[in-house]
């Protein structure tokens, strides 16, 4: 999934034959780079290899990371890992973009385990839900 400013189809690059597809779910607009022409600017520029690099390693990490969320079995323990990863500068404050669906299809749970959950955390004293944010309270998850 690519969200607004993201590439698509990056290991294209490197490929003489890359077979991938992409759905747009709202009104999108793309830019398509001729590879001879990316692949000459990185010669050319090598900060510009770099920040594209660096924009992979990001992707794998986040890759792995939701690998190692869709391993953890209980909707629970996905909620708590989310939330956890991905606390702000305060280590305490989630933002949510976009519809709380949208969560839910992230971490591979059906909207309604999902609103379950974020609700016994709430019950439990674990979360406070303020709109577009989950803050963590009590001890840190």
């Amino acid at each position: 999934m690519a969200t607004a400013g993201e590439t698509v189809a990056e290991a294209s690059l490197f490929s003489p034959a890359y077979h991938c597809d992409a759905i747009a779910t709202t009104d999108t607009m793309l830019r398509l780079y001729p590879r001879k022409a990316i692949l000459g600017t990185f010669e050319r520029n090598p900060k510009a290899a770099e920040a594209f690099m660096a924009t992979l390693a990001s992707q794998v990490q986040d890759l792995r990371t939701r690998l190692e969320r869709r391993n953890i079995h209980s909707a629970r323990g996905r909620v708590r890992h989310y939330l956890a990863l991905n606390a702000g500068s305060d280590g305490r404050t989630v933002e949510i973009a976009g519809p709380i669906k949208n969560l839910a299809a992230e971490l591979s749970l059906t909207h309604e385990a999902l609103y379950r959950t974020l609700s016994d955390l709430a019950a439990n004293g674990e979360i406070e839900r303020v709109k577009g944010k989950i803050r963590l309270v009590g001890p840190r998850i």
